[in-house]
């Protein structure tokens, strides 16, 4: 029985320990961005779990709730909220713009030197956010999250090893593998990217025009509560491409290998064929063999010349100046100066 109440004595003494790391690294308080999509089930319980740890961890804190064009009560769940507790605010964008570009509404509206960035869906307990600000008080300048074990699908998973493949150029492979939507960033950071208007937005991408100082910490991360979730094949793909071609020239060197490789099989083709006229005094007979060259030369000029498209479309856009999302309302928020601006 002692044993057990040492325990107990010696986790909460790591707790409060954790906590107290947390306070001092973070006087001024905290910022907390949340992506809202379909949420009015899990938005109360989150927001009361963000209340009761932030109060205990930092002076001060927010948390900002940007609907992303949810289709349920989302909205008025958030305007609730917003009324019961000082603390939370809330952004309601006019369509649905996609996860990262809700974010970097919510981050451009923080008013504290420190952002943590989380899910709505409860997979991202509130409890772990003090080791995310223990692990940041070291002096880096954004940590992740890393779940100790992902409860994402298959898909969902295709598609992040994707955005971890085109980040291990500038994060570093070991970082980059550990990458999460639960992470904690210095505010300052953002003014590496204050200029950004593009439509295809990836907040770990802008994070690294800021930084190389990251770090990663083991946390829970939990089944989700209720629904499913809103990555639907599609989004997917299209977010996969839109990471490799928007923010990568990975794709345009993997042509540039295909050519050469192509070149380079032609160039042995034709050796092979002069070779077999010189020695036998005759050439590959059959039109088969002929048309099947022509079809690997014309697949692999068409494949790098849809590559460049992409990239042409990718300056295309951005070209037009269209805006990364557009705020319909807010709620929460003291003054005008406070709100996102798009």
């Amino acid at each position: 029985m002692s044993e057990r109440k040492a325990t107990g004595s010696a986790k909460a003494h790591t707790v409060q320990t954790q906590r107290a790391a947390a306070r001092t690294a973070t006087p001024a308080g905290v910022s907390v961005v949340i992506p809202v999509y379909n949420s009015e089930a899990t938005l109360p319980e989150l927001v009361a779990g963000l209340g009761t740890t932030l109060s205990e961890t930092v002076d001060d804190f927010e948390v900002v709730l940007v609907n992303d064009g949810s289709q349920d009560g989302s909205w008025e769940t958030i305007c609730r909220l917003a009324s019961e507790h000082s603390f939370v605010r809330g952004l309601d964008l006019m369509r649905n713009y996609g996860q990262h570009n809700a974010l970097l509404a919510g981050i451009r509206s923080a008013q504290y030197p420190v952002v943590v960035t989380m899910d709505d869906d409860l997979q991202h307990p509130p409890t772990e956010i003090p080791r995310l600000l223990e692990k940041l008080a070291e002096g880096y300048d954004v940590v992740y999250g890393t779940p100790q074990k992902e409860q994402h699908g298959i898909w969902r998973s295709m598609a992040s090893q994707v955005t971890k493949i085109v980040l291990q150029g500038a994060m570093g492979a070991q970082t980059a593998r550990s990458i999460s939507a639960f992470r904690a960033f210095r505010t300052e950071a953002r003014q590496a990217f204050a200029d950004y208007r593009g439509p295809f937005v990836s907040i770990d991408v802008l994070l690294t025009w800021a930084t190389s100082h990251f770090a990663t910490v083991a946390v829970r991360h939990d089944a989700r509560r209720s629904g499913a979730s809103s990555y639907t094949f599609r989004k997917l793909l299209t977010h996969a491409i839109n990471m490799l071609t928007g923010f990568s020239i990975l794709p345009l060197r993997v042509a540039s290998l295909v050519g050469f490789a192509f070149t380079l099989f032609g160039m042995l083709v034709l050796a092979y064929v002069l070779g077999s006229y010189l020695i036998r005094g005759g050439s590959i007979p059959g039109f088969p063999f002929l048309a099947s060259v022509i079809a690997i030369f014309s697949g692999a000029q068409l494949f790098s010349l849809g590559v460049i498209g992409e990239y042409l479309s990718r300056m295309h856009f951005r070209t037009m100046g269209q805006p990364y999302c557009a705020v319909r309302r807010t709620t929460g928020f003291t003054s005008p100066n406070d709100e996102a601006q798009p």
